[in-house]
């Protein structure tokens, strides 16, 4: 299923929603991150205005969400003038999974004006397509094309801790909200890219703060670049700026993960 149409499963039961996706979304044993966060978003919108863009999300992943169908709740914290917050979950009985704080607010008028400005990247020839090898890259990697502008290959043995990865999304446009949270959580922790073998490796935290409400964006020409920060006792902590098509910042964000190996 193209992620468009795992986002159309999306149906409310009474005070809950569920979903439905397949096997080829799964990141090793639980789905694709990106996938969490953006089907309890797409539940939370039952609860916002459409015209309310959203602006933050944190996530935090506390257990492996199968394939299959899953049951999400959504709920509103707390309506203030300008933003609305809501606290979602992908739930298993009692049990949460993984557990979703989002910000929606409508925008007001600032003279404060300040946005990183995306710089050049010139691959050339020197691009790596990173290919999809059943049962050893991600399953959910199928859905996108990724070429490596800058950095290394996960598990190549290499020693950058930067990486600028060009990604298309094999889907229909045009991209709104929860396709900018796929591409934001496509790139894996950098520090694989330091392994010469692989090893395991799961996110514990997410933070995503959108820079644009534009939702006309086709599903190709992004670009994610990143930058490991911190690795130690297994634990790393890497950010992103993700850049539209058009070179315009879409959103930043902050991930800690743990690596085995």
């Amino acid at each position: 299923m193209r992620f468009s149409e795992v986002m159309a499963t999306v149906a409310r039961n009474g005070e809950h929603w569920t979903a439905e996706f397949g096997e080829d979304w799964l990141q090793g044993r639980s789905a694709f991150g990106g996938l969490q966060a953006a089907l309890v978003i797409r539940a939370m919108r039952e609860l916002v205005p459409a015209t309310m863009p959203l602006r933050t999300v944190q996530v935090t992943f506390l257990a492996p969400v199968p394939a299959g169908r899953v049951k999400m709740q959504a709920k509103l914290l707390r309506e203030g003038k300008n933003t609305l917050q809501l606290e979602g979950r992908i739930v298993d009985g009692d049990q949460t999974l993984c557990l979703v704080i989002a910000i929606f607010g409508i925008a007001r008028e600032s003279v404060v004006r300040i946005l990183p400005q995306r710089p050049p990247v010139d691959a050339g020839a020197g691009a790596t397509v990173l290919p999809f090898v059943p049962g050893l890259t991600p399953a959910f990697t199928q859905h996108f094309t990724a070429r490596w502008l800058r950095g290394d290959l996960p598990y190549s043995g290499g020693r950058k801790t930067t990486s600028s990865v060009e990604l298309t999304l094999k889907d229909e446009g045009p991209a709104d909200e929860v396709q900018i949270i796929a591409f934001a959580d496509f790139i894996p922790p950098l520090a694989l890219s330091l392994l010469s073998k692989p090893a395991p490796g799961s996110s514990l935290t997410w933070m995503l703060e959108l820079l644009t409400d534009k939702r006309d964006m086709p599903c190709e020409g992004w670009r994610v670049d990143a930058q490991l920060d911190a690795a130690i006792d297994g634990y790393t902590s890497q950010g992103i700026v993700l850049w539209g098509p058009g070179g315009e910042p879409v959103a930043l964000a902050r991930q800690s993960m743990v690596v085995f190996g």
